[in-house]
């Protein structure tokens, strides 16, 4: 265990501090440092609680003389050994928690707390991107904290009051017969308390409106319609609730070339009739450059090739799938005479061939007809 600040360096304030001074101080760590405003913040939780600790020892008169006389040594006899959690924090200051935020304690807020709005972002990325993967930065303008008055809608310098017609309650009682019957107070809406100085900034909402800068890593082999979520990138909570989540919603472009099936491409290649027919080899475009493709002798439009492992990540299991290669024959146009003679001889040829399958056919020579 590392050696112990010093509660005044902490709070930031001077060995003669009075009561106002160091109520003023852990108010500005206590906002800036609070867990609902710092989601899954290891190192603000743990500044919450330094600060929390060294208030809980100067404010009390006793504790603060002995930490005077003999540093944190002097207060090993006092059963005072900092605090275990948040919970502990909330219930040892709810009276102050209840002039920073308007509510007694944690969990008294949650009656009222409020989670904030989710946020929807839509962002475009080409093929290549959705394929391999991308960290980008998106801007986004989102409700946040006011930083003036550190979400409590009061002016600088004053607090949320009690209100004066149910008491602070947030309900009030009136009489029907023998029964009682409580409603939400019409007066301050059920808060309990009532702002009389409100912010200039957020006009006592307690929230403004931000630009703010997300990164997002998009992982490799998303689709069209793939949605990312952000965990507490959303509106600010209410009342001490969780912020919302941002949601991503991803739109891939089209490839030129590439069409994808799950995680397999397919890509057409065309070739000759006469590489169709001769065989050849070719070069076929992939995801991770050219690579040598062989099509046999005899090659029919339509046929099918398979460069495995060539296709895109899975997202659950990273593994690729396959690239598909679909022949095109093409038919030559605008031909030379001498082509156009040797084609003309290769037809003569060709009819010749074919009709001496027809005369073995006639005769019943099977196996000559599929010669």
């Amino acid at each position: 265990m590392g050696t112990k600040r010093d509660y005044y360096e902490i709070l930031n304030v001077s060995r003669n501090a009075s009561d106002t001074e160091l109520k003023a101080a852990y108010r500005k760590l206590a906002l800036k440092y609070h867990p609902d405003r710092n989601p899954n913040d290891q190192k603000a939780e743990e500044k919450f609680k330094e600060a929390a600790e060294a208030y809980e020892v100067l404010r009390d008169p006793q504790k603060r003389s002995l930490y005077d006389q003999y540093g944190h040594a002097g207060l090993e006899n006092t059963g005072f050994s900092g605090f275990g959690g948040f919970d502990d924090i909330f219930s040892s200051f709810g009276d102050i928690f209840e002039d920073f935020f308007g509510f007694t304690s944690r969990r008294r807020s949650r009656s009222r707390a409020m989670r904030g709005a989710d946020l929807r972002y839509d962002f475009n990325l080409d093929f290549m991107e959705a394929v391999f993967g991308i960290e980008t930065e998106i801007e986004i303008e989102k409700r946040e904290i006011c930083p003036d008055c550190g979400g409590n809608g009061c002016e600088e310098g004053t607090e949320p009051e009690s209100c004066r017609h149910c008491g602070g309650t947030g309900q009030v009682s009136r009489s029907q017969g023998f029964f009682t019957v409580r409603t939400t107070c019409p007066t301050c809406r059920g808060n309990g308390q009532m702002i009389t100085h409100p912010c200039s900034t957020c006009r006592a909402t307690g929230q403004v409106m931000a630009s703010k800068k997300v990164s997002v890593k998009i992982p490799a082999g998303v689709d069209n319609g793939s949605r990312l979520r952000l965990t507490g990138e959303g509106e600010p909570g209410v009342m001490g609730g969780p912020p919302g989540d941002l949601y991503v919603f991803l739109h891939v472009q089209p490839h030129e070339f590439f069409k994808r099936h799950d995680t397999d491409i397919i890509c057409e290649i065309p070739v000759s009739f006469v590489q169709a027919a001769l065989g050849d080899k070719i070069s076929v475009p992939t995801l991770n450059g050219d690579k040598s493709l062989k099509i046999p002798k005899g090659t029919q439009h339509g046929d099918v090739f398979y460069f495995h492992g060539e296709g895109i990540p899975s997202l659950r299991t990273a593994q690729r799938g396959d690239q598909i290669i679909q022949i095109t024959v093409k038919t030559p146009t605008h031909l030379t005479k001498k082509q156009e003679a040797l084609l003309k001889e290769f037809a003569v040829l060709e009819s010749k061939k074919i009709s001496q399958k027809l005369k073995n056919i006639l005769k019943g020579d099977a196996k000559k007809a599929t010669g």
